[in-house]
């Protein structure tokens, strides 16, 4: 959910794998939906590991599942597979996501346990009752107030219930350090780049969970991997460095923002979706809060 905080992002950045917000063409969206679901594709034996490490921490039989900033609702059906007694809630400010999550649950057959509620989480705490499970996957950086935030949702769980936040430790890696055409180190430059940017920043978000009345029930890091082995793998890499591409102007030099297009093209000796040398690899830490 795109939840951009004035005090240190620009309204029209994407910090990672992220929310669409207000300001973004139909295009910038497009692209984003697509890369939240290759990311799920991609990612597919994460997503099981996540929500798996999740069930052991939650309640027994949780009725109610919500998952803020659900984007295209990947994390929102892996939690409705896992959980198969409860109803799930996906929360987006954005109504494209949420159409997203719609014709992926008629899809999946889970259009009956799953409902949308679109909510802009720096305006109220969305109108979902009480919760079991409260589930905040590389959203809870981008909220205004994150602290007001973490209030709402101790105040909305269930006694014994479960806030996950999920984020980022880096952004993905695709690509080897030479790929064949300009200077190698590429990915590493555009990172920096991105981190001049601050897009993925986020805390430690432990001290700020238990100052919300939160006990931490458990931390855990999940690697991100998958070889090109994997189908999607030169399409999610494509998808992700065309998202970040418009923010590299002005920040990396000319002869790397070429290269960086010679690897966009649809085609050419270089283009992604030829290669056979790509690889996801990332971090990603969970934290696991109950409310007592």
């Amino acid at each position: 959910m795109a939840q951009h905080s004035s005090h240190h992002h620009s309204p029209d950045q994407h910090h990672g794998l992220h929310r669409y917000g207000g300001g973004h063409t139909h295009h910038d969206a497009a692209g984003l939906a697509e890369l939240l679901d290759l990311d799920a594709e991609v990612l597919a034996t994460y997503l099981a590991a996540v929500t798996g490490w999740t069930r052991q921490h939650a309640p027994e039989l949780p009725r109610t599942v919500v998952d803020l900033g659900a984007g295209t609702g990947a994390g929102s059906l892996a939690l409705a597979r896992r959980f198969e007694t409860a109803a799930v809630v996906a929360v987006d400010r954005s109504a494209v996501m949420l159409e997203r999550v719609r014709a992926a649950a008629r899809e999946q057959g889970l259009a009956g346990r799953l409902r949308v509620v679109q909510a802009d989480l720096d305006v109220a705490w969305p109108e979902v009752g009480a919760v079991d499970i409260a589930w905040a996957a590389s959203s809870l950086h981008e909220v205004a107030d994150p602290e007001r935030v973490l209030r709402d949702a101790y105040a909305a769980l269930n006694p014994g219930g479960l806030l996950v936040v999920i984020e980022m430790d880096t952004l993905p890696r695709f690509l080897p350090d030479d790929v064949g055409t300009g200077r190698p180190g590429l990915e590493s430059r555009c990172h920096e780049a991105l981190a001049q940017a601050d897009w993925n920043r986020h805390p430690d978000w432990r001290p700020h969970l238990e100052q919300a009345g939160f006990q931490i029930a458990a931390q855990r890091s999940f690697s991100t991997e998958a070889g090109q082995a994997s189908p999607g793998t030169g399409r999610y890499a494509q998808a992700y460095l065309r998202l970040i591409r418009p923010a590299l102007d002005g920040r990396l030099g000319a002869e790397d923002l070429d290269t960086l297009d010679h690897l966009l093209a649809e085609d050419g000796p270089h283009a992604l979706l030829r290669r056979r040398d790509l690889a996801v690899r990332g971090t990603r830490t969970a934290w696991a809060a109950r409310r007592p």
